[in-house]
């Protein structure tokens, strides 16, 4: 059973469609801002909180064939920002060719890294290349102490996103302009990040403090009910408490907001979603269109795709992947 049918069953969370008074707010905006593109499920870690179920023993990987693609519906469709995201997106064999080609339309390239692949051999030039391109770095750091992101992320995973986190300041990301490093924050089980203005200032201290570490943002991600995280609200028997949180928070002012308005999301397979949570539970785009159809088409906004997994996107604060909404 996928995560949304398990979320299905839960009939006393009414429809996320329901709590929509806007019909506007249902639809993409005049102009998409964000082309987010899932290079693929490979990973060297796997992380308790994955929403993608990405893993050192995954396969799905996209091809040189669908990141063309990608380039030129980023130019058919004028987008602002390149947003990169895996697995370990630097895993993908095709990146750093990606990162050169799409460097030449695009001025806004994110790459979304956990930080502990750059510390593998194979890897470590990256740096180097986010620097020349002025990619802005976007890293998974759960929390600011080794305890606790140790046991979200696995065994030594935190000092080596310190050494990383320490050589990227080195070069100049988080001091220099146009070198911008953002930090992730993920809870760490079934509650809801802090608000996100106070705990940027509290990692910027602890990180400073303790490490020597500078960074620009600090984004806090509400964690979605779908893939890694949803089985272990089902194993820990926190699923409909959960749900029930992300409901009784419902934030109408966050809809406007909605990173699914404003952004197309592309999986490994050059199969289309409305962003990378519906991607996750595999909730397509209405039409099921692929990237391939829409090299030929002009943009037109869409109906999105909604379930009941959105509420964590329009809990409290909001939450997208560029952290909180409001």
């Amino acid at each position: 059973m996928s995560n949304e049918n398990i979320l299905d069953d839960l009939e006393e969370i009414p429809s996320f469609e329901s709590c929509i008074d806007n019909v506007e707010f249902t639809r993409t905006v005049d102009k998409l801002q964000t082309l987010q593109i899932n290079v693929g499920k490979l990973c060297n870690l796997a992380c308790k909180h994955c929403h993608v179920n990405a893993g050192p023993n995954k396969n799905e990987i996209m091809s040189r064939e669908v990141l063309e693609a990608c380039i030129q519906l980023y130019k058919n469709y004028n987008f602002d920002t390149v947003d990169i995201t895996g697995g370990a997106p630097e895993m993908n064999p095709n990146f750093e060719w990606f990162i050169e080609e799409i460097s030449k339309v695009c001025d806004h390239i994110i790459v979304r890294t956990n930080l502990v692949i750059l510390e593998e051999e194979a890897y470590k030039h990256l740096i180097n290349l986010y620097k020349k391109y002025k990619v802005e770095v976007v890293c998974s750091l759960p929390y600011y102490s080794e305890k606790d992101v140790d046991r979200q992320r696995g065994m030594g995973v935190f000092q080596k996103s310190i050494n990383q986190l320490q050589k990227l300041n080195s070069i100049g990301y988080g001091r220099e302009e146009g070198l911008v490093l953002n930090l992730v924050y993920n809870p760490g089980g079934a509650f809801f990040p802090p608000e996100q203005s106070a705990i940027e200032k509290e990692y910027k201290k602890k990180l400073k403090d303790n490490f020597g570490v500078d960074f620009n943002h600090l984004f806090t991600i509400t964690n979605n009910p779908s893939g890694r995280f949803a089985d272990f609200l089902v194993r820990s028997g926190n699923l409909k408490s959960y749900m029930k949180k992300l409901y009784d928070s419902f934030n109408s002012a966050t809809l406007e907001s909605m990173m699914c308005r404003s952004q197309l999301s592309v999986a490994w397979d050059g199969s289309l979603y409305d962003c990378d949570f519906n991607q996750a539970i595999g909730l397509s785009i209405k039409s099921s269109q692929t990237i391939f159809d829409l090299l030929n088409m002009p943009y037109e906004k869409r109906t999105i795709c909604f379930g009941k997994h959105c509420f964590a996107c329009t809990a409290g604060q909001g939450s997208s992947c560029g952290g909180a909404t409001k």
